[in-house]
C-alpha cells in the first residue's frame, strides 16, 4: 500500500460527528452491496467499522496537535532566551 498523507480532523469536530461523517462516506463508497448483503446488516457493519477507524483517527489528530504545540513552546522559550542574551549584552 501506498503512504498516502495523514488527514488530521478538525479539532473542532466531536466523536460523534466524525463517527457519522465516516459513516456516510463508507455507506456512500459501498451501497452497491446493499441488496447482496442487506440494508440492515450493511449498516451494522458499517456502523462498527466507522467506530474503529474515527476512534484511530482521533488518536493520530491528538498526536498531531500535541506535537505541534511542543514545537509552538519550544520555538517560544528558544526565542526568549535569545532575548534575554541581548538584554545582557
Amino acid at each position: 500500500m501506498s503512504h498516502q498523507d495523514e488527514t488530521v480532523v478538525s479539532p473542532n469536530l466531536t466523536k460523534k460527528q466524525v463517527r457519522k461523517e465516516i459513516g456516510d462516506k463508507l455507506a456512500g463508497a459501498l451501497a452497491e452491496y446493499k441488496q447482496e448483503l442487506g440494508e440492515k446488516k450493511l449498516a451494522t457493519h458499517v456502523k462498527k467499522v466507522s467506530k474503529l477507524i474515527s476512534r484511530d483517527l482521533l488518536k493520530v489528530s491528538k498526536k498531531h496537535r500535541e506535537k505541534t504545540s511542543k514545537k509552538a513552546v519550544a520555538g517560544k522559550s528558544a526565542v526568549k532566551k535569545s532575548e534575554k542574551k541581548a538584554v545582557k549584552k
